[in-house]
């Protein structure tokens, strides 16, 4: 087998637990409607079932799918903490070490995003599996964050991050102090950003402020942190993204399959936000799909063909980057760590010329062209 080598892909926002909905939500509920809403309610449901223990099952399943994809490196955004009825593990951390071993054991790199999560919306108290999720002051979450940042300290393959859910689901006083411990301990920051226009709405009766606004007040903006999906930005919170040097998450194949809508990518990238994308609900199993996704996606929105003019480096080219080293900074490494090896004999590359190889990869590529995951060696 003549064998390629590309820098490793990393997925930069994954929820392994996720995947034990896989097939579970794709008929019609009983609202007559089915939305993003009625979607995480079945989420719910999913999430009271778990322990450590099928956390780690669930988990091995989502990660050793990705490394068969071609993956090195995972961001998982974790927030399913407690116990059902939201008492804490006696060992806090039970949960977010399970996920960190299934991981490891699958031979990923792996950034432990830690959630912060305390209410169900602007007025609404947690409830239901919401318990799980939710920590009774930002201090119980952020000794958290510190316990797992000890305990990985030497560990080549974990990072450890903070990762406040999003407006709806902490309170705008707590924003200020995370950035404030994302800064002093160089932490990546991720956050789900205007995902949905409900939400949006809800900030902006609640604070006065759009999403992006909020989070630029009070600070968090910077080089670490990363907005995921931001699919209902304002032009002007792009800029306010691009201008901090910050990252956009991306997440195609889930944003699809939750109706979320189609981000404005052109605005993005006029304005110097860094691209980087996720598996997310691990719908679908496919970092090829998730690249390419983010460009026919703007193609959708647009109506164009080819949405960006730039000739070099070509589209292909910078939407690998984007899947693979941007993504791995991202999660806290720094730099993509390995290969992804592409069989240059697969039947979907046959034809192609080795000019235009990495467009045919991006955009016409299965999984069958993956042809496994090697690491860098580590300086002795």
């Amino acid at each position: 087998m003549t064998t390629l080598r590309l820098p490793a892909l990393a997925t930069a926002h994954s929820h392994a637990f996720q995947r034990g909905m896989r097939g579970r939500a794709q008929r019609p509920g009983p609202r007559g409607t089915d939305d993003f809403w009625t979607w995480r309610q079945a989420m719910y449901d999913l999430a009271l079932s778990l322990d450590p223990e099928r956390l780690y099952d669930v988990s091995r399943v989502a990660f050793d799918e990705l490394f068969a994809a071609g993956v090195l490196t995972v961001g998982e955004f974790h927030y399913v903490h407690h116990q059902a009825d939201g008492t804490p593990y006696d060992d806090r951390t039970v949960m977010a070490d399970a996920v960190i071993r299934a991981a490891k054991d699958a031979g990923l790199r792996v950034a432990l995003l830690r959630g912060v999560y305390h209410r169900g919306g602007p007025g609404v108290p947690a409830a239901h599996a919401q318990l799980r999720f939710s920590d009774a002051s930002l201090d119980d979450a952020l000794r958290d964050v510190d316990s797992l940042r000890a305990r990985y300290r030497d560990d080549p393959d974990v990072t450890v991050g903070l990762a406040p859910h999003s407006v709806r689901a902490l309170p705008p006083a707590w924003l200020a102090p995370i950035g404030h411990h994302a800064r002093a301990h160089d932490l990546p920051l991720h956050m789900h950003v205007a995902e949905q226009p409900a939400e949006v709405d809800a900030c902006v009766r609640e604070t006065g402020r759009r999403p992006v606004e909020l989070v630029a007040d009070a600070g968090l903006l910077s080089p670490r942190f990363v907005a995921v999906h931001a699919t209902h930005l304002a032009p002007h919170e792009a800029r306010l993204l691009g201008d901090a040097r910050a990252f956009v998450c991306l997440n195609p194949t889930t944003e699809r399959d939750l109706g979320d809508g189609h981000p404005d990518v052109t605005a993005m990238r006029s304005a110097g936000c860094r691209l980087c994308t996720g598996i997310d609900s691990h719908v679908l199993t496919d970092p090829l799909e998730d690249l390419r996704g983010v460009e026919l996606g703007e193609r959708l929105r647009t109506l164009l063909r080819v949405t960006s003019r730039v000739e070099a480096p070509t589209l292909a080219e910078r939407l690998w980057e984007a899947g693979s080293h941007e993504g791995a900074r991202a999660c806290g490494f720094a730099d993509a760590g390995g290969y992804t090896l592409i069989d240059r004999g697969a039947r979907e590359l046959a034809l192609v010329d080795d000019e235009h190889l990495q467009d045919a990869i991006v955009f016409s590529g299965t999984l069958r062209i993956i042809a496994g995951v090697v690491r860098a060696q580590r300086p002795a």
